[in-house]
């Protein structure tokens, strides 16, 4: 059996890669043969390097998607499935069992065209990475998607010596789906000044965008904080493993309801977090409303004083951050690659 997965936006390796690649994975491991329809060769390693996949058994086939139409047909009809993301547009489906996942929650004029509706038909599933994203593309499309939370690895992330650490990760850009790195700067600032000490802030995550990198490190000299771009995998589960909380600020100051994919769509790095007994306080949108229960498992803030008051409280009550770092680590079991492919194993009607 052999299955085509295609992201116009493989080479960003954001958070719809990662979920394409998790699929490769999963795929790989059923005995597919699994292509990635992209042009660069060298985007299996990259893919493998960034988030720890396996998947050097799949292959790089490059030009399909820029083929006319008999031409894509004569390709895709030998594919038992396909699995496109979806920039927002809907790609013409050829293979005999199609799926189109959704990671961003589009607002789009025309999305319910004939034309659209003509491709869709072709998809035996729309996926969403939550129910956040779903509630947009249901209405945008028209359509009634299916929710498989994006997986996390839980079992490679271990709670160990914690330190005096507020960590966040996320990729750095100023624009778009920013993570608000800067104003998480601006509150530790505050903090220090008011009287925190012995404490670091690390900022980690891919250098996406240089010019907001040398801004967060102009801002923070003077400080406790580091600033680590490009960090691996087997870095990032060392920080996750020492940090005692972990902070993240996507939508912050956002105009959600005109644009809600400024907010976090899920949040991958929250539930590494959690699994790693870092107790999470983010900002009260998004994806992050299904994945944390508050002041329970982490902690919501909808402006900058609660999120600097609900770090104090963590910082000077060890007993309540013990607590919730507890209770974060059995809550993220409910996002696990178990649970993934036990859903994705009922999509696409095979044994787990």
């Amino acid at each position: 059996m052999k299955a085509a997965l295609y992201s116009p936006y493989l080479d960003t390796l954001g958070g719809g890669e990662r979920y394409l690649g998790a699929i490769a994975q999963f795929l790989l491991k059923k005995g597919f043969v699994v292509d990635f329809l992209w042009d660069d060769p060298k985007i299996l390693g990259k893919l493998s390097e960034r988030f720890g996949l396996k998947i050097s058994d799949a292959r790089v086939i490059p030009g399909i998607v820029k083929k006319g139409f008999f031409n894509k047909w004569f390709v895709f009809h030998k594919y038992e499935l396909s699995v496109f993301v979806s920039d927002g547009s809907i790609p013409l489906a050829l293979a005999k069992k199609n799926y189109l996942h959704f990671q961003v929650p589009f607002i789009l004029k025309n999305a319910k065209s004939l034309e659209n509706r003509v491709k869709l038909n072709r998809f035996k599933a729309i996926i969403c990475n939550s129910k956040f994203t779903k509630s947009y593309i249901d209405e945008t499309y028209g359509v009634s998607s299916q929710v498989i939370y994006p997986p996390v690895d839980i079992k490679i992330f271990k709670a160990l010596k914690k330190e005096n650490i507020i960590l966040s990760v996320g990729r750095f850009f100023g624009f778009l789906h920013s993570k608000k790195q800067d104003v998480l700067v601006e509150v530790f600032k505050k903090m220090v000044k008011g009287g925190l000490s012995d404490w670091r802030l690390i900022l980690a995550g891919g250098a996406d965008d240089k010019n907001y990198l040398k801004k967060l490190k102009k801002i923070s000299s003077g400080y406790p904080i580091e600033i680590k771009p490009d960090a691996k995998l087997v870095e990032l589960k060392k920080l996750y493993a020492k940090s005692k909380i972990f902070w993240h600020a996507a939508g912050f100051g956002e105009d959600l309801i005109t644009h809600p994919q400024r907010a976090e769509h899920f949040g991958i790095s929250t539930v590494e977090a959690m699994a790693s007994g870092c107790v999470p306080a983010v900002y009260k949108a998004g994806g992050m409303l299904e994945i944390i229960e508050d002041n329970k498992s982490g902690l919501f803030w909808s402006g900058l004083d609660q999120l600097e008051s609900q770090t104090k409280a963590l910082v000077q009550d060890e007993n309540k951050r013990k607590k919730f770092s507890k209770n974060a680590i059995i809550r993220s079991n409910l996002f696990s690659s178990e649970v993934f492919e036990e859903s994705l194993s009922k999509l696409l009607n095979l044994k787990c």
